[in-house]
């Protein structure tokens, strides 16, 4: 066991490495559990990655419409176009083509853990890792706070134990952890990217999430809305991913 704040403290001090060895020059699969994760935790890295010719694919597993529950302009359907939208606005200010991201449109808040709906998830992600030709697939980190980012990650753990791929985790609300949480494991181990070139796109595509950005969604008083202080993390000129399996042959 160790300390949240042991874990932020070896994440801020992981080497900064080129973009190949998070890539290994080969397309990766990005899963997003909502629109905007996919910007917030590998904005730059979709960036380079796009810039150098392997643009990634990113998959977003859940509608959004958890985000506004009560707003009468903004009802489900419209919601989850919205956030449709608004991610392949941002992912576009990124360079990434616009044949390169797909939508489960898995229910926000209640994406599988389990049973057929699960392994169902995981048949369509593997489906996209052959498509694409993705030689890794990039989660959330196992010890963010949320139920879709922990059913995402399982998906994801999942998926590379049924095929060789490589396994990497960015943290989004793991960032948020109370220093003295508890959490099991080693210090994770991985890399970070800097995403100097790219942070000013990065910026551009988190402001192209109005709904949850921006002030968008004006008659839901308990609606969603990205908190400064995590956004502030996501202003760093780099990127952090914890490298959770190789998938490589010994």
């Amino acid at each position: 066991m160790i300390s949240a704040a042991q874990a932020f403290e070896a994440m801020m001090a992981l080497p900064i490495m080129p973009l190949d060895a998070i890539t290994d020059g080969k397309p990766t699969l990005i899963l997003a559990p909502h629109a905007d994760d996919e910007t917030l935790g590998c904005g730059g890295l979709i960036a380079a990655a796009s810039a150098a010719g392997h643009p990634p694919f990113v998959l977003i597993l859940t509608d959004g419409t958890g985000s506004h529950p009560n707003s009468q302009a903004y009802p489900p359907l419209r919601l989850k176009q919205v956030r449709e939208q608004e991610a392949r606005a941002a992912v576009g200010i990124l360079g990434l083509p616009g044949d390169r991201i797909g939508f489960l449109g898995l229910r926000d808040a209640a994406a599988p853990m389990e049973g057929d709906a699960f392994d169902a998830a995981v048949d369509a992600i593997l489906a996209v890792t052959e498509q694409v030709g993705a030689a890794s697939i990039l989660s959330p980190w196992q010890h963010d706070p949320h139920c879709d980012h922990l059913a995402a990650h399982h998906m994801a753990c999942s998926a590379v134990a049924r095929r060789r791929l490589r396994h990497l985790a960015y943290p989004i609300w793991g960032w948020t952890l109370a220093p003295e949480t508890r959490l099991a494991g080693l210090p994770p181990g991985g890399m970070r990217l800097d995403i100097t070139d790219h942070l000013a796109a990065k910026r551009r595509a988190t402001a192209a999430h109005a709904s949850q950005y921006g002030g968008l969604i004006q008659d839901d008083a308990d609606g969603f809305r990205l908190p400064s202080d995590l956004l502030e993390v996501f202003s760093r000129p780099y990127e952090t991913f914890l490298v959770l399996h190789e998938g490589r042959t010994p």
